[in-house]
């Protein structure tokens, strides 16, 4: 294991690419969801939202088969094996002209696609350890980020000369550029004598190591929050920007401000952490995203839309928040799971995923005619996560003392 605070920028560069499939598979597609939507005879719009919510239940599922199999086989076969699942997907995703059809495609979309995600950060954590590890995961993130700042503008430029089939086409084809990369420069992490000698009850022993760690369930719970609020804004920011702000031609712009934000976050993150810890800058970053989220209800609790600029201004402050807890709470739930990186990182990617759809689903059913509903859920999601917060800081304290 590395423990010296050095780095290599091509592996954070391929850890960060692999991630990126991901991101451009869903944020790509948001400019497209009125044109789909369409061609697949979609009466109700907020029906559209399944089409991006969706595809993080095939997130977190995945994990648990490819996070596992991982720790036995290898990090890098997993990564071939998932994206010749979401090529497969990919193809049924263009090939129909049906609502359901094309939500099954992205469910497995997501489960071939858990395999570059989950596979990043095992291979991360095969790789360096602490706070140096939180330092790595935001420099990662940094570099992810900024794809959703482009997804959007890229996938509306290939839905101007061409369809939204062409957005599903153009993501296979980097993906495959990116695996192509991944295999010829990225050495194997998981030396054969780590591995875990395959068995069914790998998935039931490493669950059961998991659970054996309270911190990481605490973390992956605070995970699940802030992923799930996030999750809403992903699946709600075309209808909301376009819809009620009647800002369609600008919405690659604001969504990419936002995501701005996000990346802006993680990198002062990646400058601050080794100094103040993981653990103090996500404790205040929850303290902040829980504070704006629940100003903005104070304020505009008629449910009447401020200006487009007041509202960006507080997604600017509530993703800025989010941009320090990501990779943080991520390293912080890893931290403990050194020896089952794979199952790990499998679990904590599951357990926040699931956690999250469900909560992206029904709170974005909200979201038709105010942006209201939408940092209600943050507030919720943001105490909710202070709690857990209080509850690890007094536990830490008991076992100091």
């Amino acid at each position: 294991m590395q423990q010296k605070p050095t780095y290599k920028i091509e592996f954070i560069a391929l850890m960060a690419s692999l991630m990126s499939i991901v991101a451009l598979s869903i944020d790509a597609l948001l400019p497209a969801l009125p044109e789909i939507g369409s061609a697949l005879g979609v009466i109700d719009v907020k029906d559209n939202q399944l089409m991006i919510t969706m595809i993080f239940l095939g997130l977190g599922f995945g994990q648990l088969i490819f996070g596992p199999l991982s720790d036995s086989f290898g990090r890098k076969p997993m990564v071939y094996f998932g994206f010749a699942v979401f090529v497969v997907a990919s193809i049924i995703c263009v090939n129909t002209d049906s609502l359901e059809v094309m939500i099954f495609g992205r469910i497995l979309q997501g489960i071939g696609l858990s395999s570059p995600r989950t596979i990043a950060i095992a291979m991360t954590r095969d790789t360096y350890s602490g706070d140096f590890m939180a330092k790595i995961l935001s420099i990662i993130v940094m570099f992810f980020i900024l794809v959703p700042i482009v997804a959007p503008t890229f996938g509306q430029l290939l839905l101007d000369f061409f369809d939204w089939k062409a957005i599903f086409n153009a993501n296979l084809i980097i993906g495959l550029l990116i695996v192509l990369w991944f295999w010829k420069r990225q050495p194997e992490t998981l030396a054969p004598k780590n591995r875990i000698k395959f068995s069914p009850a790998i998935f039931i022993t490493g669950t059961k190591e998991f659970l054996k760690h309270k911190d990481a369930m605490a973390f992956t719970l605070v995970s699940g929050f802030i992923t799930g609020s996030f999750m809403v804004y992903l699946s709600t920011s075309q209808q909301i920007y376009q819809d009620q702000y009647q800002l369609g031609e600008l919405f690659p712009y604001l969504f990419g401000s936002t995501a701005f934000s996000v990346g802006f976050a993680t990198f002062t993150n990646s400058r601050l952490v080794i100094r103040f810890g993981s653990f103090n800058i996500a404790f205040y970053a929850t303290v902040a995203y829980a504070v704006v989220s629940l100003l903005y209800v104070a304020l505009f609790h008629t449910g009447v839309n401020p200006s487009v600029y007041v509202l960006v201004a507080f997604f600017l402050m509530q993703f800025f928040a989010v941009g320090f807890l990501f990779g943080n709470l991520r390293s912080l739930a890893m931290e403990p799971l050194g020896h089952i990186a794979g199952i790990g990182a499998a679990i904590n990617g599951f357990v926040s995923t699931v956690m999250a759809v469900p909560i992206a689903n029904y709170v974005g059913g909200f979201v038709k005619t105010s942006v209201l509903p939408l940092f209600i859920g943050f507030s919720i999601f943001g105490v909710l996560s202070l709690l857990v917060f209080a509850w690890l800081k007094r536990r830490r304290r008991t076992i100091t003392i």
